[in-house]
């Protein structure tokens, strides 16, 4: 089992900073959170390892 990571972004909308504690897994995985400050939503996407993250992006969902 793989640790769970904290792991800051910014958001793609207001540019604030964001932290999240994420459980990464060797498959991509992908889900949509709203922005804690603008609550705009938020496609996150990422996939890890037994030494953390592989792979972490944060992109604005087109309305």
């Amino acid at each position: 089992m793989m640790e769970p990571v904290e792991h800051e972004f910014t958001c793609p909308y207001c540019w604030e900073v964001i932290s999240m504690v994420i459980e990464p897994t060797p498959e991509q995985q992908s889900y949509i959170e709203d922005c804690e400050v603008c609550c705009r939503p938020i496609e996150i996407r990422f996939a890890g390892d037994k030494d953390g993250l592989t792979m972490f992006e944060a992109d604005s969902i087109e309305q």
